[in-house]
């Protein structure tokens, strides 16, 4: 199957062949299909915060802070902002010179709304010696739409989007790395005031990073009274997968060379597994605000981290115990514990002995932790937090996505059609465990969770293979602690318009 050229390029990204032939094999094989006992609803899974709980929890966190606790920042913001301009390059391509269409009316009607507008009507004045405002007026939109994009331009069809101005603060334009710079300042830090920030970043953009941090990061100090250590990661070459044809056969390029591709978010976990302090938050890169519409964005966080540091400590205590002799009472009392707010259970602790019993909760106990926010679904159901079955006939909660369930199977579509939350990406994890020493992460990662797609290269169709996503199969085998958040706390931006929204304003 595999030439000694097709050998060597897998080498030189250190990938070996059984790897590669495993991953041939999937596309013949797909995944299996998720079992699930039901969606996580409020009270069922996804754990309710009452406001004498936000207090409680937020002392909790602040406590944590205070006793030297360790904590990061974790964000992935690898990868061009291409799609999120995918309307106005299809603008830029039609021939048109003015909008037709809602979304370029609303994009050109509104252009002096976005954050990037000075350094568009300067790039326009540059390219055509007029400003974006009488292009537009002339009939000549399209240049402006073009000189955004272009590489003579501001050139953000090809730039991350954590470089990209989003939003105007003090009258300054931030983009999304000086608005998580900020946030690790306002709930992050720890007791003297340090923020650990960790970016994931593609290589051709790690230059452009590293000026705009070297470039903001004294003001941020002066203005937030805090000192930033701030570092980056790339995804590694040996976490990339081949494409395939229709037929399962390795896709190859124009000069017979196979095609690798980055293997999705998943493939960050080698990267999530170097960090080094206990407490690691993970958001996206994109969901993010102004300052001015932050605040319950930062108590949250808190709140999530106070939860977090409340069930580790209970965690250690219930280990502490099955170190030792644990009586009968004190098994049913940590069961409880798993079952009723790890909302992990399993039949069969029903009929285990007291020695069954006692291995089965240190196994279920000694995991890495995550606590995940939820928001309410409003939009149209599909992957989030659900209640499903693992290998050993436990069920416990895990984020899903739509691709993971069986569309032929009634049931599961109704559950997924009834499912009342959605995963916004809104994470805070404890990775080491309950005496101090890292978790090797990738025990804890479910292979059969990954997906397969379509995708298209130069008009043809090839398949591609993604690793068990980073919050999805990758943390299978975690404790997971789903709880509700509110709505404001969830506003990616997914189209350059989204910038227009309120929350971006």
């Amino acid at each position: 199957m595999f030439t000694d050229q097709d050998l060597n390029q897998l080498s030189d990204r250190g990938i070996s062949a059984e790897t590669a032939q495993a991953q041939l094999k999937r596309f013949e094989t797909g995944f299996p299909w998720l079992r699930l006992e039901s969606a996580a609803t409020l009270g069922h899974g996804i754990v309710p915060i009452t406001p004498s709980d936000e207090n409680r929890l937020i002392a909790i966190w602040n406590d944590y802070r205070a006793q030297g606790g360790s904590i990061e920042k974790f964000v992935p913001a690898s990868g061009a902002a291409s799609r999120m301009f995918k309307n106005l390059y299809a603008f830029v391509d039609s021939g048109r010179n003015v909008p037709d269409n809602d979304f370029e009316t609303a994009f050109v009607n509104n252009i002096h709304k976005f954050a990037f507008y000075a350094s568009l009507n300067a790039a326009c004045k540059r390219i055509y010696g007029i400003g974006a405002n009488q292009l537009i007026d002339e009939g000549r939109a399209v240049e402006v739409a073009r000189t955004l994009l272009s590489a003579d331009g501001l050139n953000y069809g090809a730039m991350p989007k954590g470089l990209l101005q989003f939003h105007m603060s003090s009258g300054v334009p931030h983009t999304p790395v000086e608005e998580h710079m900020e946030e690790g300042a306002q709930y992050a830090c720890d007791t003297n005031r340090h923020v650990q920030l960790h970016f994931t970043v593609s290589p051709e953009h790690r230059g452009a990073f590293k000026a705009l941090i070297e470039r903001v990061q004294p003001m941020m100090e002066k203005v937030w009274g805090a000192t930033f250590t701030i570092t980056m990661s790339e995804q590694q070459a040996c976490t990339d997968t081949l494409a395939a044809n229709a037929d399962g056969t390795p896709y190859r390029d124009s000069d017979g060379k196979l095609v690798l591709r980055p293997a999705g978010h998943g493939a960050l976990l080698n990267n999530l597994s170097a960090r080094e302090a206990s407490v690691v938050f993970i958001k996206n890169i994109d969901n993010v605000v102004p300052q001015a519409r932050r605040a319950i964005t930062t108590r949250y966080k808190k709140v999530i981290g106070g939860l977090l540091i409340e069930v580790q400590r209970t965690i250690a205590k219930h280990l502490h115990t099955l170190e030792g002799e644990p009586t009968a009472k004190d098994l049913k009392q940590i069961l409880q514990f798993v079952e009723k707010t790890l909302f992990t259970v399993n039949p069969a602790t029903a009929t285990m002995s007291p020695e069954e019993l006692k291995a089965y909760l240190c196994a279920k106990l000694n995991r890495p932790i995550r606590v995940c926010g939820m928001v309410r679904n409003e939009g149209e159901p599909g992957g989030g937090p659900y209640l499903a079955y693992n290998a050993d006939g436990s069920y416990s909660p895990q984020i899903l996505e739509a691709a993971q369930i069986n569309p032929d199977d009634d049931k599961a579509v109704a559950m997924m059609k009834g499912g009342t939350h959605f995963n916004p990406v809104d994470l805070v994890c404890y990775i080491r465990d309950y005496k101090g020493n890292k978790f090797d992460l990738s025990k804890f990662v479910d292979p059969e969770t990954g997906l397969i797609s379509e995708k298209s290269k130069g008009g043809t169709t090839l398949l591609a293979l993604e690793l068990p996503g980073l919050w999805n199969g990758s943390m299978s085998d975690w404790n997971t602690i789903f709880v509700e958040v509110p709505i404001e706390t969830f506003n990616p931006v997914k189209t350059v318009n989204d910038l227009l929204r309120p929350q971006h304003q």
